[in-house]
């Protein structure tokens, strides 16, 4: 079982930067896969960025790419999510899941643990 906790999230205005970080405990997370997806009020939870677990191959949904970057420290039992020119439709609570395997998903049935969430604001 893995627990996961995100932290960093809070109001920051267009064009700002935020960095999410999720801690992981109970069990390693190195060559698991991680991701991030997240969810805005009245939406459907969509996918954000993912690492692998092996390589540390990325991908990016086509909103964030070029201004988001996923990165995780194995030592740490961390993953994080640098935003950058944050934009108002970025606004949601991001998730960050784990899987129990190495291969980078897209969908959300990929990933086996979830954290609670923080929620990013950007304002116009």
């Amino acid at each position: 079982q893995v627990q996961l906790v995100e932290s960093g999230g809070g109001l920051v205005q267009t064009g700002g930067s935020l960095r999410l970080s999720c801690a992981a405990s109970g069990r390693a997370i190195g060559g698991s896969a991680m991701a991030w997806f997240r969810q805005a009020p009245g939406k459907d939870r969509e996918f954000v960025a993912t690492i692998s677990g092996i390589g540390g191959s990325t991908d990016y949904s086509d909103s964030v790419k070029g201004r988001f970057t996923i990165s995780r420290d194995d030592a740490k039992n961390t993953v994080d999510l640098q935003m950058n020119l944050l934009k108002p439709e970025d606004t949601a609570v991001y998730y960050c899941a784990s899987s129990r395997y190495g291969l980078a998903y897209t969908s959300a049935r990929g990933y086996n643990y979830w954290g609670q969430g923080t929620h990013v604001s950007v304002s116009s």
